[in-house]
């Protein structure tokens, strides 16, 4: 049986078959090289091209300044290349950026701070490790400053229409002081005492002649390439199909003047699960309500078959 296996291997014809498979394995042509394809071979990676003229809210960026024009150009092609975050982000504006436009525009802030939410956590309620929260980032102390509910039960930093209203507070409060957007955008990322320090020492009160830490320093210019990329998606690689956007999920408001001794029971007896009740009111933190002051709140409730229905229309 050996035998025959070997006359098999390294017959005449078996050993020339062979040669010929072991040569086109590895390429061999005659030559000691191998040609190469150089277009194939070539990744097609470009730069961004940067628009002709910028605004953040209604003022001028000055990108004939190199330095402002290369910290722009880090920002716009880190996030055009970000791909799979930035494909979500637009998804996700699709559903949020309707609930925070109009309350921008209900409280008189330009449009461009729906970006600052984008910049500060991923259109999501996100938590920082310094326990920053929610879409708008509050510390529970600023929260409550500006008229939010945070404590056990309930933590309205988790609640995009009512952190977006407290956004809005501390932007107006902060555009009284500096009369300047783009200072106001700073600061929120910075703090007024940080901001105000840098202005004190640098004698300046311009953001693009402040010197200010890298966070900060990078900050609006993350915000203007949001801006950027969103409003001309095709021209920096994001091809998504509107079908593929996240869509707004229609429900109804419920009240509650009550205490809830389980919102399991709350969803069902409402016609969804515990699950999606949760989702649409994240700012509930536990599955109980106390509420002995007999606080009235509104719960967001999916309508019937919102849940299956979002993407058939």
């Amino acid at each position: 049986m050996l035998r025959r296996l070997k006359e098999l291997l390294f017959g005449g014809a078996a050993l020339a078959g062979l040669i010929v498979l072991i040569w086109s394995l590895v390429g061999f042509n005659g030559n000691d090289t191998v040609e190469q394809d150089p277009i194939r071979d070539v990744q097609n990676v470009k730069s961004f091209p940067i628009p002709d003229s910028l605004t953040f809210a209604g003022e001028r960026v000055p990108l004939e300044n190199f330095d402002t024009r290369e910290s722009f150009d880090r920002e716009l092609n880190t996030n055009a290349y970000r791909h799979s975050s930035t494909i979500l982000l637009i998804k996700r504006a699709n559903r949020y950026f309707p609930v925070i436009e109009t309350i921008l525009r209900e409280h008189g802030i330009p449009d461009d701070f729906k970006y600052v939410a984008v910049a500060e956590s991923d259109l999501s309620n996100a938590i920082s490790p310094a326990r920053a929260t929610g879409f708008w980032q509050f510390m529970n102390a600023t929260g409550k400053e500006y008229g939010l509910e945070i404590n056990k039960e309930v933590d309205e930093r988790y609640h995009l229409e009512k952190s977006t209203e407290a956004a809005c507070k501390y932007f107006l409060k902060s555009y009284k002081k500096y009369g300047n957007w783009t200072i106001v955008a700073a600061s929120y990322n910075r703090g007024s005492n940080g901001v105000n320090r840098q202005i004190g020492i640098q004698g300046q009160k311009d953001y693009y002649n402040l010197l200010l830490p890298e966070e900060t320093a990078r900050y609006l210019f993350r915000i203007l390439s949001y801006k950027t990329i969103f409003t001309d998606q095709e021209k920096y690689g994001f091809f998504i199909p509107g079908n593929q956007l996240y869509p707004e999920i229609e429900y109804s408001m419920v009240k509650v003047d009550t205490s809830v001794a389980s919102f399991a029971d709350f969803a069902h007896l409402a016609g969804t699960n515990y699950k999606i009740l949760k989702s649409f009111n994240p700012w509930l933190r536990q599955p109980y309500l106390t509420n002995r002051a007999g606080k009235e709140y509104q719960i967001k409730v999916p309508i019937e078959g919102a849940r299956t229905s979002a993407y058939n229309d």
